[in-house]
This record gives C-alpha cells, sequence and structure tokens, in this order.
C-alpha cells in the first residue's frame, strides 16, 4: 500500500452531531504521577556538546504558571522588544537558526521539534515561526508555538533559550528584509523536472525577502537514486559552520522574489527553507523509539497549561465527570479515515478501513494490558475521528465509547477552528494508554507522547487490504 502524503496531513475532527455522552461517571480514580526522570546526555561532535536537563518533575497546572506572554520568555537573548526589523534586535553576540512550515498541523510540529534539534547541534538559538491554519481553515489566524506549547519548560528542558518570531520583530511590521538562506527541498528534490525551494506563506507574513542557496547534494540521507525527499541533520549542522559554509557558496543561488537580490546564506541568522523532512540515521524517524528529534526535544514539548485546562474540561464533559471529581483513566482512539479513502484503490472503504470490531479488539489489548501491567481498570474510551459517517459515530456510541461533542460545547464558536485539533491531541496524549492508525502523524505523536508521558500501553492499527490488522 501507498504512503500517504507524506506532508499534508490535515487532521480536522469531523464533529458529529449526535448526543455523545453514552458513559456514566466513575469514581475513585487517583490522579496518574508524571514520570520524574533525569536526562543527562552528550551529543559530541566536531569538539562541542551539550547537556541536556530534564524539567522539574510533576504536572504544571493552570495555577502554577501565569498566561502565556510573547514577551516575557527569553528577552535577554535579544537586544530589547520587537523590532521593525528583525536584525535590529539580534544580539552581535549570538547566533540564531530559523525555518518555516508548510504542511498539517501535526507536521508543522515535527518541523519545529527538528528545527530546535539541529538548533542543539548547531549551538544556535531556535526561532519559531507561528502556525498557519492552512490545513484547517485559510480565514483563521496563526498561531503561536507559545499559545500551545509550554515554551519556559521547554527551554529549561533542553538547555537552550527558545524564541518566537513575534518577539524578534513586530508583527505588525511593513519593513521588508532581506535574508539569506539555504534550500534543503531544491537539493533532496533534485529527482524532479524542476525542484525549487520549498514555499510558505509565513515568509510572506513575516516580510521577509529571501535569496536560497541550494544545499550540496551530499545532505541526502538516503541514496542519490532512491525518490526520497529527507536530509541529514549532521550534514545541514555543517552548513552552519564557516568551512563546510565558504566550500559550497558556489552552488546555485535564486534571487530574492522581490528585491531580486542574490545573497549568501546568513552566518548570523542561519536560515533553511524546509525542515520536516530531516534525520539522523533513516527516513520517517520520528516512528522509531530511539528519534533523537524526539528524545532530546520532542518529549519536552509539553502542553500549555492554560490549554491543556480546557482540554481537561472538554475531556471530562464527555465522561460526564463533575468538575470536584478527578478525571478518570481513559483510553485515547484516534482512527483517521478522511483522505486515507484515497489509498484504498478501488477497495471498498468497508474493506480498506479496519472494521469497529477490530479497534475494539485493539482497544481490548490495552486495557488487558493496564489490568495485569499497572493494576488499573480502564473502562472510559474517548475516539477521536475524521470519519463523517453518523452510522459509524452511532455504533462507536453503541460500544460505550464516547467523543468530544464540539458543536454541543460550541468550542469552534467560542475559542476559533484550531481549537478542535488541538484539544483532540492533548486528549489523545492523555489517555492511559492509545490506539491510533497506521500512517498517520497525528497517531504517531499520540503514541510516543502516551508512552513517554505515562509509561502507557499503545497499539496502532494497520489497514489498507482485508486482514491487514490480524495477529
Amino acid at each position: 500500500m501507498d504512503t500517504q502524503d507524506p506532508y499534508d496531513d490535515p487532521e480536522t475532527p469531523f464533529i458529529p452531531t449526535l448526543a455523545a455522552k453514552p458513559r456514566p461517571t466513575t469514581k475513585g480514580r487517583k490522579l496518574s504521577r508524571r514520570t520524574i526522570c533525569t536526562a543527562l546526555a552528550g551529543i559530541s561532535l566536531l569538539g562541542f556538546a551539550f547537556l541536556l536537563l530534564k524539567p522539574s518533575s510533576g504536572h504544571l497546572g493552570t495555577q502554577d504558571v501565569p498566561p502565556y506572554s510573547a514577551a516575557s520568555n527569553s528577552p535577554s537573548y535579544l537586544q530589547g522588544p520587537p523590532t521593525q526589523r528583525f536584525r535590529d534586535n539580534l544580539r552581535n553576540d549570538t547566533k540564531y537558526i530559523t525555518s518555516f512550515t508548510s504542511a498539517g498541523w501535526t507536521n508543522d510540529v515535527m518541523t519545529y521539534g527538528n528545527l530546535i534539534y539541529l538548533a542543539l547541534l548547531t549551538e544556535r538559538i531556535p526561532i519559531i515561526a507561528k502556525f498557519l491554519s492552512s490545513h484547517i481553515d485559510s480565514s483563521e489566524p496563526p498561531f503561536a508555538f507559545g499559545e500551545i506549547f509550554d515554551v519556559p519548560r521547554l527551554s529549561q528542558a533542553i538547555g537552550i533559550p527558545v524564541l518566537e518570531w513575534h518577539e524578534v520583530k513586530d508583527s505588525e511590521s511593513q519593513v521588508l528584509d532581506d535574508l539569506g538562506g539555504w534550500s534543503v527541498w531544491e537539493s533532496v528534490e533534485r529527482y524532479k523536472e524542476d525542484p525549487r525551494p520549498r514555499a510558505s506563506p509565513i515568509i510572506d507574513r513575516l516580510k521577509l525577502d529571501i535569496s536560497w542557496t541550494r544545499t550540496p547534494d551530499w545532505v541526502k540521507l538516503t541514496p542519490p537514486d532512491m525518490i526520497d525527499d529527507h536530509a541529514s541533520f549532521w550534514s545541514l549542522a555543517t552548513l552552519a559552520f564557516p568551512q563546510a559554509r565558504s566550500e559550497n557558496l558556489g552552488l546555485p543561488n535564486r534571487p530574492s522574489p522581490q528585491r531580486h537580490l542574490s545573497l549568501p546564506p546568513d552566518e548570523q541568522l542561519l536560515c533553511f527553507d524546509f525542515l520536516y523532512f530531516i534525520a539522523a540515521q533513516r527516513p520517517w524517524e520520528w516512528e522509531m523509539d530511539y528519534s533523537p528529534a524526539w528524545r532530546f526535544v520532542g518529549q519536552h514539548m509539553r502542553w500549555n497549561a492554560t490549554m491543556e485546562k480546557l482540554a481537561d474540561a472538554h475531556a471530562r464533559r464527555a465522561m460526564n465527570v463533575p468538575a470536584n471529581e478527578p478525571v478518570p483513566p481513559y483510553i485515547s482512539v484516534h482512527i483517521r479515515h478522511g483522505d486515507f479513502r484515497d489509498q484504498c484503490h478501488g477497495l471498498p472503504v468497508d474493506q480498506c478501513f479496519a472494521s469497529l470490531s477490530i479497534i475494539t479488539r485493539r482497544v481490548s489489548e490495552v486495557q488487558e494490558e493496564l489490568r495485569t501491567q499497572k493494576g488499573i481498570e480502564v473502562t472510559h474510551v474517548i475516539m477521536t475521528s475524521d470519519e463523517s459517517d453518523p452510522e459509524w459515530w452511532s455504533e462507536v456510541r453503541a460500544l460505550g465509547w464516547t467523543w468530544v461533542d464540539y458543536a454541543t460545547d460550541r468550542t469552534e464558536e467560542i475559542y476559533g477552528k484550531w481549537y478542535p485539533v488541538f484539544i483532540d491531541a492533548i486528549i489523545q496524549s492523555n489517555g492511559a494508554g492509545f490506539v491510533g492508525t497506521r500512517g498517520s502523524t497525528m497517531s504517531n505523536l499520540a503514541l510516543r507522547r502516551v508512552q513517554t508521558w505515562h509509561n502507557g500501553p499503545t497499539r496502532i492499527i494497520q489497514w489498507g487490504w482485508p486482514g491487514a490488522d490480524d495477529h
């Protein structure tokens, strides 16, 4: 079966109109304790290393953390408040790194995880742009990284500051900034007739006029004759240092689109066009337990406390749990159908996708593992899915499972169209166990979070042909 379009992963959940409150209230569950661990890891090559520090133990509640403030994260690593030109706000004694996104939200999260890991390797400070809503509703405003993730906690955990573009340059600035950058996309897509730098709408929003220099062919992770878009972390990291940079300045350069300037890649603000397809050893590395981007960065990208509180309230309502009672343990499920239908190649969907009986079997396996290994009896199951068939949702309800009723909760109306995606991801990550869909990056990240944050059992459902998940 073909792999889904790997940089087009829409996670917008279907919002069913059925009543979704099938479960009675359950009492007596103690809040699970977050795993306390200390990680001391050395990343050494070319003569330098980093100490990666584990954040303080315990869950950060909203009472422990002030509301998100774009101006409070790392002011000492800039000249001061946001400026009209980004360069006026950079310190002469500091080097930075940035890149941009142009995929579904989950893939963009992984892209920024890769960017921050590359910042660790190159001893630079990452500057993160806002998330764009191209896969939700293009009319929705961009969403700041720090409005969904706990940036101070992330910075503490990885040992370096994490900046956001609106801290560096005034979001209302109309000043066009010139910048030279490296195009990874143009190199890894050399098998195409006319490979070009990867475009991103956020570049125009930031008022950047970028002249791209193609990265050398040796940044490609896989053999040259293999059709694959992955580049190597360490190959890209070498371009952050004088020797490799100077040796490759003669590669093809594209003038900036507005001022038509041909600029070499900037030395102070290292810029790459697209960092989603980056790995250390093999493609699709975020699926592997050793993934360095996950181990050194991704696992520390914990939710903003305000956003987590909102997701917790939605989960409570889904399970009919009063506000004054602890949230019971639940199993989170993510079933992606939607655009995956395109990969069924004419096969009827009831033969292509796993049936609810197969999903139920996987949920039962997770329940049994929780029972035997942790002594926890988990009866609550929260379904998240983009499935739009009302009959399918009726069958989910018949199983005694539930889901977040965003329509009844008026989530989009009150908070915006971003929020069902965010809340689904948080609810998935906070399950005592998790069941997901093969090939979905949203499922993969939920699996990583449940395994790492809660030491929870997980399963991934195979699909694509009859009997795909037989085992």
